[in-house]
């Protein structure tokens, strides 16, 4: 949950991480699910905060999204992103999989429950600091500008949403490429997926892609933390 003037419910949070998640994903086509992400980050971030003045430092920030992001890639994330994953590289090979139902079971029955969980240390990674890093960098922004009178608005909003996005993506852009890597259909393990693309690519190779995932993530992050606030300020004085 972005730093507000006071408590944001986790009603509040749900709705309105949920409303902002929809309309990132209909504009980026990312899958929504940061209405958790939110309540989630909410939640915890309020165990970080100082008993006495409720502050959050830099250094607890980036804690309380890392924690979030633990939370996310278990209980959805890594699920969901090893059969989307799969579908994707069996499209291109050996079209197995007829389909996101049929995927699973396969999976199931070659793999069992683990076999949804290819690429779980991979994804933790990832999940883990991109959180900490978009909703840390954008709670440091907002804090730093608070405390500077800078007056709150839908453009800056959106420039710190944006600075986070940029952040996130040269910061995680490993993480991702290694989870592509040990999700695909064959799927393979996090350590495998590290050595191969070190020995097909380089060190240069944990970054391919950036550009064009900069161009979605820059674009995402202004997107859904502009529709927070803004939903968060309409909801809050009628649920808090």
């Amino acid at each position: 949950m972005p730093a507000q003037e006071g408590d944001t419910s986790p009603l509040v949070s749900l709705i309105a991480g949920g409303i902002a998640g929809g309309v990132e994903a209909t504009a980026t086509g990312s899958i929504a699910k940061d209405g958790v992400r939110f309540v989630t980050f909410d939640a915890i971030k309020k165990s970080f905060a100082n008993p006495e003045t409720g502050a959050m430092s830099p250094l607890r920030n980036l804690l309380a999204g890392m924690c979030t992001g633990v939370v996310a890639s278990t209980f959805a994330v890594t699920p969901t992103e090893r059969i989307k994953t799969a579908l994707i590289d069996d499209a291109r090979t050996s079209k197995k999989f007829k389909s996101s139902f049929h995927a699973i079971r396969v999976i199931y029955q070659g793999h069992g429950l683990l076999g949804l969980y290819h690429g779980y240390a991979g994804t933790t990674l990832k999940q883990a600091g991109a959180t900490a890093f978009r909703m840390g960098t954008y709670n440091i922004l907002k804090d730093f500008e608070q405390s500077r009178d800078i007056v709150q608005s839908t453009f800056t909003n959106f420039a710190n949403g944006a600075i986070a996005g940029t952040v996130t993506t040269y910061a995680t852009q490993p993480f991702d490429t290694i989870k592509t890597r040990s999700q695909s259909a064959k799927g393979a393990s996090t350590v495998d997926a590290f050595r191969s693309i070190l020995s097909d690519h380089g060190v240069r190779g944990f970054w391919r892609g950036t550009t064009m995932r900069l161009g979605r993530t820059v674009f995402s992050g202004g997107i859904l933390f502009t529709v927070y606030e803004q939903v968060a300020a309409i909801l809050r004085p009628a649920l808090q």
